[in-house]
């Protein structure tokens, strides 16, 4: 086999280990950067979810001044009534269960987007793996082929 012929074979073959292992790292990172926008977005609508639920609360205080304000309006002792405690009892009730189911969902969404995140990290090092694989065997191949033109 002429030099130059057996220097093409063995560039061509570096470059091709060269290109797959570049394509590798490429894939692991553009995976953890995938990984890193997933866990912002999850931490974003933790962060959405706990203004739903102080916009809630805020809502809940001012319906209880407007409910308050409307009984003694009409006459009847906000300290002594009982249906009227019974009422902002209930309404006490419904906020609370409205701010749970929030944070609970709040909660799960954040699971999943770290469970999200982790599968993209995890794809992401699948990737490098293989693309070393795949470049130690086309490596090998070109030596092998080389050895055989020699």
């Amino acid at each position: 086999m002429e030099p130059i012929t057996a220097a093409l074979m063995l560039g061509s073959t570096g470059l091709s280990v060269f290109g797959q292992l570049s394509a590798g790292q490429a894939a692991k990172e553009a995976s953890e950067l995938n990984a890193f926008g997933i866990e912002t977005e999850a931490e974003l609508g933790k962060a959405q979810a706990m203004q739903m639920a102080q916009a809630r609360m805020d809502e809940y205080e001012s319906a209880s001044s407007a409910n308050l304000a409307s009984f003694a309006a009409a006459g009847r002792d906000i300290g002594s009534d009982r249906s009227v405690k019974a009422f902002m009892e209930k309404q006490k009730e419904i906020i609370g269960k409205d701010i749970g189911r929030m944070g609970t969902q709040s909660q799960m969404e954040l699971m999943k987007g770290r469970q999200q995140a982790a599968a993209e990290r995890t794809a992401g090092r699948a990737a490098r793996t293989a693309s070393l694989f795949s470049a130690a065997s086309t490596a090998t191949s070109g030596l092998y082929k080389y050895q055989q033109a020699k």
